[in-house]
């Protein structure tokens, strides 16, 4: 999948370096949930382990060919959400040199379209921290509605005691 600016592409053990400049960021991973990257090798390990299914992918910023974030969407089984068979939860993060430029929102697109129109999900959910709203407006950019409800997400490294608000899209 790709735009103008940027090509989404499953991770390359290759990206670990490019990984590991922006997933150091103290900015970055406890915004979405996780801690900053101390190594290379535990970027690569990322990778291995984490970034390799089916529905992650890194996108690539084509001016550089460097991966600058993360994007995709996990099945019900591994979702942080309790939610059916036929649904998913999307997410996503993007390095700080890239915030404020749409890059997550023009990504999420692309995903929120291979999630219903390849995968046939029939409703995709989100969450975010209440202290990250520009994670929300990228869902409701995307279509997302606002549940009204918030909840914590026991099985995040970092946040787990933080509640997050529950985005929908049918």
């Amino acid at each position: 999948m790709e735009t103008e600016r940027f090509i989404l592409r499953h991770w390359q053990e290759s990206d670990a370096d490019a990984l590991f400049k922006y997933a150091s960021d103290p900015e970055v991973g406890p915004r979405a949930g996780w801690p900053p990257h101390k190594s290379v090798e535990e970027s690569l390990e990322i990778i291995r382990t984490i970034f390799s299914g089916e529905g992650m992918w890194a996108v690539i910023w084509k001016e550089t060919n460097e991966a600058i974030g993360c994007v995709g969407y996990l099945p019900s089984t591994a979702s942080n959400l309790k939610i059916a068979e036929t649904e998913c939860e999307v997410g996503y993060w993007i390095a700080r040199p890239y915030w404020g430029k749409g890059i997550c929102t023009e990504a999420m697109k692309l995903v929120v379209d291979y999630c219903i129109c390849v995968k046939g999900f029939t409703t995709l959910w989100g969450d975010y921290f209440l202290d990250n709203p520009s994670s929300g407006r990228v869902m409701e950019k995307c279509g997302f509605v606002d549940t009204g409800k918030e909840t914590l997400c026991p099985s995040l490294v970092v946040g787990a005691d933080r509640p997050v608000r529950v985005m929908k899209l049918k």
